[in-house]
């Protein structure tokens, strides 16, 4: 909530038609601009009054190497070391999956497609709708292999098994 509002916030001060701009700019040149040589494209006059002059390199930008993206916060990176130990609601999920043929990359993914499967259950939502859902979740799992089974299958596994096994527990 407090990020759609920043967003809101952050769109309506970029949406603003209120202009500073009070005359036409024009072409100057500056002691720097000036100093830097300037050569004739091919083909072009050589002359230096009809070219614009080249905009004297900024220092922070010609010395600095390309910018790098910083490191993910440890506290951001899931690791199997790092991650909490499955139930054994959770775990006896994992092998009905596995028994139905489906082997997911991640608990996690697995895990919420189930939670997702026994909330729409809880909710009254129609069977259809859910299993659309568990279908997106199932289709977006790494492991997911297309030619061992059509991703609406999987969906249908995912919610068959989660119905079954993990919401009735």
């Amino acid at each position: 909530m407090v990020a759609a509002i920043a967003a809101a916030g952050l769109l309506a001060a970029c949406g603003s038609n209120d202009s500073t701009a009070k005359s036409t700019p024009t072409l100057t040149t500056t002691k720097a601009a000036a100093a830097a040589p300037t050569t004739p494209a091919a083909g072009s006059p050589s002359s230096t009054d009809q070219q614009a002059p080249a905009p004297a390199p900024d220092s922070a930008t010609a010395t600095s190497s390309p910018e790098r993206p910083q490191p993910v916060p440890s506290q951001f990176i899931t690791t199997p070391s790092g991650s909490p130990a499955l139930s054994d609601k959770e775990k006896g999920f994992l092998d009905d999956l596995k028994k139905a043929g489906i082997t997911p990359g991640s608990s996690d993914i697995a895990i919420t497609a189930a939670n997702l499967v026994c909330q729409g259950m809880a909710e009254n939502a129609p069977q259809d709708q859910i299993v659309t859902y568990v279908t997106a979740i199932a289709g977006s799992d790494p492991s997911f292999d297309p030619s061992k089974m059509s991703v609406e299958q999987a969906g249908k596994i995912y919610y068959d098994v989660a119905s079954k096994s993990y919401c009735k527990k």
